[in-house]
């Protein structure tokens, strides 16, 4: 499987664009945006609540919940296709993850502000895995103290991004609106919460 290793400091960055073929991705998102249990919910943010500019649904094994951004989140289990890929983004990692929080961006005007995984329930250096099905989006980075340090992936269908290390200590990412005509995108984030 071809694999890109970008060359950041204080972080560990892969990628791998053809972790699924086109017919395994194709069948994934048009399986996934019909039968996820998709929510918009509110989250706080600068002391206000807004509705996420995106649909959420989380999976995980029983008894784990999750907080961020004032949200609690109760899982549905997993389904056999999300646990599926679990499996193979474990294989691939040699990781065990316990959660997967999925997202549905439904245009360009959905996106994700700069943050990072940082929450202390993902443990000290957590390895944080995301899937992308559906329409190619730019993924952006920033090193949080060096403003000259930036990088962006262009996601595509089917594609593994694989964030080690002390990355979420030193760099915050984002997935930014575009003004482009663009396709559904589902991305399966994967994660284990201590």
């Amino acid at each position: 499987m071809k694999s890109e290793i970008f060359s950041l400091p204080d972080a560990e960055l892969h990628y791998f664009p053809d972790f699924l073929n086109t017919e395994k991705a194709d069948f994934l998102v048009g399986k996934l945006l019909k039968e996820i249990p998709w929510q918009q919910q509110n989250i706080k943010l600068f002391g206000r609540e807004i509705p996420q500019p995106r649909l959420t649904a989380f999976f995980a094994e029983k008894g784990i919940s999750y907080t961020y951004s004032g949200l609690q989140l109760e899982p549905e289990i997993f389904s056999a296709e999300i646990l599926e890929l679990k499996q193979k983004t474990e294989e691939l990692s040699g990781f065990e993850f316990n959660t997967c929080l999925a997202n549905l961006y439904r245009d360009g005007n959905d996106s994700m502000g700069w943050h990072a995984d940082n929450e202390k329930v993902l443990g000290k250096n957590p390895v944080i895995a995301s899937i992308s099905l559906g329409g190619v989006r730019s993924f952006q980075f920033k090193h949080k103290t060096n403003k000259n340090l930036k990088e962006k992936i262009e996601l595509q269908h089917g594609s593994l991004i694989m964030m080690k290390g002390c990355m979420q200590h030193f760099w915050k990412h984002q997935l930014p609106k575009t003004k482009k005509k663009v396709s559904p995108r589902i991305n399966l984030t994967f994660r284990k919460i201590q």
